[in-house]
């Protein structure tokens, strides 16, 4: 039965890689591996349980619509314009601050394509009209995107609280300050190499100034602040913190589409639809994958798999900690989604943490952090295309400048956080 299980999820993991819809291949795993190991309810009961996750399906679903809002207001377009021209007036940084820049607005905007259009529109014209080449104009947009594992409304950071009985923010806070070195180096990194291959000055195209429209736009101030308003709440109301009341995230974020259509005023008939429309596309897909992977995790359980694998572990800590960065990592580099690694050792493992000498939080950020490195070097994920389209370049001149990057930022909250 254990070798039957590795086969399978083998064969999961392939099919996802190949392309196949992950949520229909994480489900059939989890009920075909049930069925063997002779409970195949147990899989449609952790599928049902997870679409009814009071702490998980709220907190997703509002984060989604209020993403939606700010985009279909334009406030999220004011905000990325606002930085794009504070940053363009340091030129000698451009690089590493349009990574940073990417990060931050990761946080805010957790959709990694949403992010790199709003991001990409923007700053890959201004990048290339200062000189610097499209390739790595490109690289320093996508290297940004993993800013989102310190989004509240990131499908793990909600799934780990919960696994270990806390909230969001503590979560967040406990790496935080690993992530935002590790950040920093890796932009540091990409920067040496762009000037290793001579690719930060000397480019000349006519072709992108037309696209360039962050001179003539103008800049509502209040509208560029309000994409954030969700997140001080969240950061001042904290326990770590304390300056003002504690709010949920889903209440975070319905205060922030209130001050939203009060500030825009919008057609409130389309921006309801919008939030709605967002919180429906949480559900789909997100909370959908989560229900899915907590079926193909109960599968992993029933057959046996997922014992085995702990006593495995428990044999070596070395083994728990590489495992949780760079399983996730290298099928978020293969498969341009880490979602479905991350989810199944967090369902299968994370909660046997203190086996292998750690905690909940450490481990499944560890997973979560890892997984979201791999798919910012990976060649097929969706924001790469999307980038490598907005630069003319193609998707794996962008992993080939972001692969040591990710690699050396996965090492450092490894060893840091772990």
């Amino acid at each position: 039965m254990i070798l039957t299980g590795i086969l399978l999820v083998l064969i999961t993991f392939i099919a996802i890689i190949r392309g196949y819809e992950t949520r229909l291949v994480l489900f059939i795993s989890g009920i075909v591996m049930c069925f063997i190991g002779g409970n195949t309810i147990a899989g449609s009961n952790a599928f049902i349980k997870e679409l009814t996750n009071a702490g998980l399906v709220p907190t997703i679903c509002t984060v989604l619509g209020f993403s939606y809002v700010m985009d279909y207001t334009g406030c999220s377009k004011h905000m990325v314009t606002f930085i794009t021209k504070i940053l363009s007036k340091f030129k000698f940084i451009l690089i590493p601050g349009a990574v940073m820049v990417t990060f931050f607005v990761n946080i805010a905007l957790p959709s990694a394509a949403g992010c790199a259009a709003a991001v990409g529109t923007l700053l890959i014209p201004a990048l290339i009209n200062t000189g610097i080449h499209p390739k790595m104009a490109a690289s320093a947009i996508f290297l940004g995107t993993w800013g989102s594992v310190m989004s509240p409304g990131l499908m793990f950071n909600p799934q780990i609280a919960q696994m270990a009985g806390t909230d969001v923010m503590t979560v967040i806070s406990s790496f935080s300050v690993q992530v935002l070195l590790a950040a920093v180096i890796a932009s540091i990194i990409l920067t040496i190499l762009a000037v290793i291959k001579k690719e930060n000055i000397g480019y000349k195209s006519a072709d992108y100034k037309k696209h360039l429209t962050t001179d003539n736009f103008k800049v509502n101030y209040i509208y560029a602040i309000l994409p954030i308003i969700p997140l001080i709440m969240l950061i001042t109301g904290s326990k770590q913190i304390g300056l003002t009341p504690y709010v949920s995230v889903p209440t975070a974020m319905l205060i922030g589409t209130a001050i939203g259509f009060i500030m825009v005023r919008p057609n409130l008939k389309e921006a309801t639809k919008k939030f709605f429309r967002g919180t429906g596309d949480g559900m789909c897909d997100v909370v959908g994958i989560i229900a899915a992977a907590a079926c193909f995790t109960a599968g992993m359980k029933t057959i046996g798999l997922t014992d085995s694998l702990i006593d495995v572990m428990k044999n070596s800590q070395h083994i728990a900690q590489f495992a949780s960065a760079f399983g996730p990592f290298i099928i978020g580099a293969i498969s341009g989604t880490g979602n479905a690694a991350a989810l199944a050792f967090n369902g299968a493992i994370t909660p046997h943490a203190a086996d292998f000498g750690y905690n909940i939080i450490q481990l499944g950020s560890m997973a979560q952090i890892g997984a979201g490195l791999g798919r910012t070097m990976s060649p097929v994920a969706g924001s790469a295309i999307l980038i490598a389209k907005m630069a003319n370049v193609n998707p794996f001149e962008i992993t080939k400048r972001n692969a040591l990057p990710t690699l050396a930022a996965t090492i450092i909250v490894m060893v840091t956080l772990l």
